[in-house]
């Protein structure tokens, strides 16, 4: 993981992690205007409007400006093809953030989510200085808690029947990963 700080980029192998652009609603809405997204995730609404993706973007840069959140386009480092999004807030008082992403479900199951995961981890604990990130996934979306563990995240417990969606209860299961290097 390289990280450019003037630009606000990070950099893997394969990908770009860098600020959404007013221009990438189209494409966010196109992606996240699928079921299947919403149903696996906490807070997307469904349908996903136009309107809902410019309004997400519009608060990225002051979010990360007053270090609060850090949300990243994922895209392809030498296409510029839009994947997907990952962000982590930043709880100062206790040095800790919560991960969160979504990839479109034509990217699904080639690894970016867990690049771009990974990417993230290292740019909060080194960058940062964060002691601890932690991550939570419906018990219905197995493949989320295994970008979580590719991580090196650990399994942390289960919240039964936490969320009610969908005319049904969600378990929540929670990983963690602490901050070696500063303990």
């Amino acid at each position: 993981m390289i990280y450019h700080r003037e630009d606000r980029i990070i950099e893997t192998d394969r990908l770009l992690l860098r600020q959404f652009r007013p221009a990438d609603a189209y494409e966010v809405r196109d992606y996240c205007n699928n079921y299947k997204i919403y149903r696996s995730t906490l807070n997307l609404p469904y349908p996903y409007s136009l309107e809902c993706a410019v309004t997400w973007i519009a608060g990225h840069e002051q979010n990360f400006d007053q270090d609060r959140m850090y949300e990243f386009a994922v895209t392809d480092k030498t296409s510029g093809q839009l994947y997907g999004a990952i962000g982590i807030s930043f709880h100062q008082p206790y040095h800790n953030g919560e991960i969160a992403y979504w990839i479109g479900e034509a990217h699904w199951g080639q690894g970016y989510g867990t690049e771009a995961a990974r990417a993230v981890i290292d740019f909060v604990f080194t960058e940062k200085n964060y002691h601890r990130v932690y991550a939570r996934h419906f018990a219905s979306n197995p493949a989320s808690g295994k970008i979580m563990q590719k991580c090196g995240m650990s399994y942390e417990g289960r919240l039964t029947d936490h969320i009610y969606k969908n005319g049904a209860y969600e378990d929540i299961v929670y990983y963690g990963i602490i901050n070696k290097t500063n303990s």
